[in-house]
């Protein structure tokens, strides 16, 4: 695990807000914020889930928060923020829509998807930003996709939602900024998680390969020789929820072992 412990972030009391906290990225995340002394609501759709999570924190705590459903997040903010205090910090994540490709993809399809993807992230921010605005202080820390950067293939609806939510959050980050509110996104690669096991899966079963050869050949195009680790991608994020990343806004952040070749 990759420890920050050296740089003080200066998040102790701070009020942490994390969607998807209940596995993968936005659990290791949402550990990582909580380890630094952030009061951190770990959220998601599995609220056991989360409060067992949240359980290993004083001070912390665990919500059911469904972020396609308007009422569920609603609830999910003043749940919160009536626990915590002033949310300080908000994490936007939400899982993976189905594989698939873009010439059989519906606009019901779609439509489905941005309710997670781009819509819900809208209403939270929506609620939360006054507050940090108020204040001077806040930090909107979205976790992407490399897809944004370069699309991936047989993932359409991701490279289409996860785009649009970036071209919200640029647009937002240079009208917050003079208000002490940070805003960016972290875009991870190929990190051991269990949406990258269901895609390699996916993969593997379009292709007719197995799943190991699939692994292997997506390993060989990452320089770094090897998929990251959660902690990895995470160390990455609470950097930029803390004090130290105060004129850091409308970026976007790859944590990817130098896969995607662009700039």
């Amino acid at each position: 695990m990759i420890s920050v412990d050296a740089v003080d972030l200066q998040l102790k009391g701070r009020g942490a807000l994390v969607l998807g906290a209940t596995s993968g990225l936005g659990r290791a995340v949402a550990d990582g914020l909580a380890a630094e002394g952030a009061r951190t609501a770990f959220t998601g759709r599995r609220g056991d889930v989360a409060r067992e999570a949240a359980a290993r924190y004083p001070g912390s705590l665990g919500l059911e928060l469904d972020i396609a459903d308007p009422e569920s997040v609603r609830r999910g903010v003043t749940e919160a923020t009536e626990a915590l205090g002033a949310i300080d910090i908000v994490v936007l994540n939400s899982g993976g829509p189905p594989p698939g490709n873009a010439e059989g993809l519906t606009p019901g399809d779609m439509e489905a998807s941005l309710r997670s993807l781009l819509l819900g992230h809208i209403g939270l921010v929506s609620q939360v930003l006054p507050e940090m605005r108020r204040r001077k202080w806040g930090r909107i820390v979205a976790i992407g996709s490399s897809g944004i950067d370069a699309p991936i293939a047989g993932l359409a609806r991701s490279n289409a939602g996860r785009a649009a939510l970036a071209g919200y959050l640029k647009t937002l980050a240079s009208e917050v900024a003079a208000d002490g509110v940070t805003v960016n996104m972290v875009l991870p690669g190929r990190i051991m998680t269990p949406r990258v096991t269901e895609i390699d899966n996916a993969r593997a079963r379009s292709t007719g390969k197995d799943v190991e050869t699939v692994a292997a050949e997506y390993v060989a195009a990452i320089p770094a020789g090897r998929y990251g680790e959660p902690e990895e991608f995470a160390s990455a994020a609470v950097f930029l929820c803390g004090a130290g990343a105060s004129f850091i806004t409308g970026e976007r952040l790859r944590v990817d072992g130098g896969m995607v070749a662009a700039h």
